[in-house]
């Protein structure tokens, strides 16, 4: 694939949403309306059936215009296979060694899995372009908060209990960005067809984000 991970892309709106075990031919669908409303990030979780072919199709048909990577990448296996079918970024949910320093001599952006802050720390000088704080449900803004005190130059994914009510806690708590899996993609909606409602929760998280960036602009 052609395509690779846009920084700039991410920029616009740090928000990776996760997709698992979404019916594959429901995925474009939703990619396109996610797309629309401004979102920029999807990765695609690798024990979703089918997630090798929807991570390709997702490449072909939105390269340039959403990042799209793999999720729930564990073992070596996964990352070949995630990068064979055209992956941009790689996620674990685990401190998984070796496939962090692939993607680092592969240049390929990862964002794996860590918990403590001795985790979060080996994942960082392992070469993680951003760590994932997981699963946040339980630690809240408040230790994004106290770990960037003595490291401030880690830059954290806090992903597992982010909403659209909350997420700006965590970018004011110093996150470099989120992931957000079911809260961004209610699987009653998503199995309802209900792609307006879908539409108007992607646009409610993107007039959240802007809000919130351009009062911290002006501060």
């Amino acid at each position: 694939m052609s395509h690779r991970f846009s920084q700039a892309l991410f920029d616009q709106i740090p928000v990776v949403g996760i997709l698992r075990n979404i019916p594959p031919l429901t995925v474009p669908v939703l990619a396109r309306y996610y797309s629309e409303a401004g979102l920029t990030t999807l990765e695609v979780t690798m024990n979703s059936g089918e997630a090798a072919t929807t991570i390709t199709r997702l490449v072909q048909e939105f390269g340039g215009r959403l990042n799209i990577g793999a999720g729930t990448v564990c073992t070596p296996e996964d990352l070949e296979t995630a990068l064979a079918a055209g992956a941009q970024f790689i996620v674990t949910p685990i401190l998984q060694e070796e496939v962090i320093r692939t993607c680092v001599q592969r240049q390929i952006p990862v964002f794996p899995g860590a918990y403590s802050p001795t985790e979060i720390y080996r994942a960082w000088h392992l070469g993680a372009t951003m760590v994932k704080v997981f699963p946040a449900t339980r630690l809240g803004a408040g230790y994004i908060r106290e770990v960037l005190a003595p490291m401030d130059y880690l830059r954290l994914l806090p992903t597992g209990g982010i909403t659209v009510d909350n997420f700006t806690d965590f970018l004011r708590a110093g996150a470099a960005g989120l992931g957000m899996g079911s809260q961004l993609f209610p699987r009653q909606l998503i199995e309802e067809g209900a792609w307006e409602a879908l539409s108007a929760l992607f646009k409610q998280m993107v007039t959240a984000y802007e809000s919130y960036r351009d009062t911290t602009v002006k501060k």
